[in-house]
């Protein structure tokens, strides 16, 4: 029925995957948001190429952020979630 649907960012979250931080690899697809299972810190790069720290992020909330790269360096956070 809406396989010629695009989502939007304004839509609903259609998937996800596990990130694994890496300081030389980006993400395989840009996030919407993103989740993570124990509470800590995010080093990120975001779609604009601006590299940023998201301190504190709590468990189980889902933070809407374009992410392209999430780092080894810096995140303290464990179980991170991309959603998409």
């Amino acid at each position: 029925m809406f396989e010629d649907h695009h989502n939007g960012l304004t839509g609903p979250i259609c998937g996800g995957f596990d990130v694994t931080p890496s300081d030389a690899a980006d993400l395989p697809q840009m996030t919407r948001g993103v989740v993570v299972a124990s509470a800590g810190d995010l080093a990120v790069v975001l779609k604009s190429g601006d590299a940023a720290t998201l301190p504190a992020l709590s468990p189980g909330v889902i933070y809407p952020i374009r992410i392209a790269r999430v780092l080894a360096t810096g995140t303290t956070a464990t179980a991170i979630k991309g959603v998409v």
